[in-house]
């Protein structure tokens, strides 16, 4: 093709789009925060954890600053620090390990299924026991839903509950998606997810949320969300941090959250075409017949001995964006490296890092453009 012919840029998530769509709603909805000035904390904040209780079933919800301040305030409510050993996938975002090691506590790394990305039951056996030996105290688990797709939920909560483990569901990716015709937001102890502009549902800048039915957990966790504060600002009953979610965020978020199901919808069908059109080419997303997904990204397969970086670079040339997530899995990273691992280590991790690479998914990827974009990967695969 010549140089000149080559179409635009395809773009790997679409907020833009999205932006047009909701047109003039955005902009009033700031307005609105604009003339009462109550940008901590106002009015908003107390109608968006209305909504997203509504919305996921849970019965209380605390919105937060980031996804990660989510996990930070929950293992902080249960007290986790030095000594304790809080298992989580290493095949994630760092995010989910850092907040074990900030609080002094002892992530220990399990390994993950290749084909759903989601936490190996198996290895969180293997991984306890590790713990056992190593003389910490397990305490928790951070199942992540990665990439859309909600972890075996069931499984996890039965080897939780054998070992006394609370359950801490890293839904940052996941948010919308349902196990067992639910919506995550009620399994375990509570659920943690994250607003972040790329994530399915996310605001104009950081923002999080906390899912509980756990009346109390949710009081601390207000508590905790503002410095620890009791009934008087002054007289703070515990650590905490300043974890409040921004009034404009929320105002954002209330206006999105509206056209969510039917976002939730286009990108369902957006992974369905991709999955008729490369299923023959490359390892394409499993999801789990009990479960469905809201496709954070649309990860794949490479061939085994296909050139990755040669690949990204073939697509780029045609104006198609690519990622990887994770080219390190947790357990690889510097930061890292010196923590446990679930005996057996964690092969398929390791190899995921080595194989997966992320096509362009968001819910106004049109028909056209995915075309292109299948027809790019097929022909740098030869496939």
């Amino acid at each position: 093709m010549n140089k000149h012919m080559i179409a635009d840029p395809v773009p790997f998530i679409d907020i833009g789009a999205q932006r047009r769509r909701l047109g003039s709603s955005i902009d009033q909805a700031v307005a609105r925060v604009l003339a009462h000035c109550q940008f901590i904390n106002g009015p908003e904040v107390n109608e968006l954890e209305g909504a997203l209780a509504a919305f996921s079933g849970a019965k209380y919800v605390v919105s937060c600053a980031s996804g990660t301040d989510a996990l930070l305030m929950v293992l902080m409510s249960r007290g986790i620090g030095r000594g304790d050993a809080v298992f989580c996938p290493s095949f994630t975002f760092c995010a989910t390990g850092e907040v074990i090691a900030l609080l002094g506590a002892t992530p220990v790394f399990v390994d993950v299924a290749e084909d759903t990305f989601n936490i190996d039951p198996a290895s969180l056996r293997n991984g306890v026991a590790v713990a056992k030996k190593l003389g910490l105290k397990p305490r928790a688990v951070i199942p992540v839903d990665l990439f859309g797709q909600p972890a075996d939920h069931d499984a996890i909560g039965a080897i939780a509950q054998t070992e006394g483990l609370f359950v801490l569901d890293d839904a940052a990716q996941a948010f919308g998606a349902s196990y067992r015709g639910c919506r995550l937001g009620s399994y375990g102890l509570a659920t943690a997810t994250s607003f972040f502009p790329a994530k399915p549902l996310g605001c104009f800048g950081d923002g999080g949320a906390i899912f509980t039915d756990d009346a109390e957990l949710a009081q601390t966790l207000r508590s905790i969300r503002v410095h620890g504060q009791g009934f008087d600002k002054y007289d703070n009953v515990r650590l905490g941090l300043t974890g409040r979610l921004d009034t404009m965020q929320a105002a954002i978020l209330l206006e999105k959250l509206k056209i969510f199901e039917d976002e939730i919808a286009s990108r369902n069908r957006v992974a369905e075409r991709y999955a008729r059109g490369l299923g023959h080419a490359v390892t394409v997303p499993y999801v789990a017949g009990d479960r469905t997904s809201v496709w954070a990204q649309y990860t794949i397969r490479l061939p085994q001995g296909c050139d990755r970086d040669g690949f990204a670079a073939a697509l780029k040339a045609q104006g198609i964006p690519t990622a990887i997530y994770y080219p390190k899995s947790m357990h690889q990273q510097t930061a890292y490296r010196g923590f446990p691992v679930a005996d057996g280590g964690l092969p398929a991790s390791e190899r995921l890092s080595r194989e997966v690479i992320s096509l362009p998914m968001h819910a106004y990827l049109d028909e056209p453009t995915q075309r292109r974009i299948i027809a790019a990967v097929r022909g740098v695969l030869g496939a």
